[in-house]
């Protein structure tokens, strides 16, 4: 799955008859998608997704600050950086989506959750997630900087991509059982793995 998120950023074919403002537009609505699955299902039900998402959720709760500053401060480095080997329109594409879901989130910060049965936060909290990460990375952006990570560690070592996202989040899953408890890992953990089926799933489609 990562290596097929990888060649959407680094070969964008398939849109490349889409228009930059087309462009934006899905962008847009796949960033909103995951603004409302954190602010809607998952950081008030303690429950958290993994890479950068995962940690801003994690210091939220920590810190009492909002998510938005978190991944906008936590993604935009690894962006940055990214710059060289994946291209202007990635950096570009991709600080725009990680703004909006700054934005997004802030607008979201008050609204009530939707539901609290912790079976419906991770089938449509991990649906609503993995849909907007899935559209994001179709059409050219990014929302989670562990992926740059991922790439630059595994062209330094043994490990593939796949490997070291796996490494980091189940780190981040770990440490989320000494600040949220056991059950909300577990939670977090099922969540995670519907929204990257969902991510896969949408990446694949025609």
């Amino acid at each position: 799955m990562y290596w097929k998120s990888i060649k959407y950023y680094s070969d964008f074919s398939r849109t490349s008859e889409i228009s930059l403002i087309k462009r934006v537009g899905f962008i847009l609505f796949g960033v909103l998608l995951v603004a409302i699955s954190l602010q809607l299902f998952l950081v008030k039900n303690f429950v958290i997704d993994g890479g950068i998402i995962g940690i801003s959720i994690l210091l939220s709760h920590i810190t009492n600050q909002e998510i938005g500053l978190f991944l906008l401060l936590l993604n935009t480095p690894f962006f940055l950086i990214a710059y060289s080997f994946l291209g202007r329109r990635f950096l570009m594409l991709s600080l725009f989506a990680i703004l909006v879901l700054s934005f997004g989130t802030h607008l979201l910060e008050n609204s009530p959750v939707i539901t609290h049965n912790p079976l419906l936060v991770i089938l449509f909290g991990g649906i609503s997630l993995g849909l907007g990460v899935g559209i994001t990375i179709r059409f050219g952006g990014c929302l989670d900087g562990t992926e740059v990570l991922a790439i630059l560690f595994s062209k330094r070592s043994a490990f593939s991509i796949g490997q070291f996202i796996l490494f980091i989040n189940l780190f981040i899953f770990g440490l989320s059982i000494t600040i949220l408890g056991l059950t909300e890992a577990i939670y977090s953990f099922a969540t995670y793995l519907i929204a990257y089926k969902t991510i896969d799933i949408t990446i694949q489609a025609h």
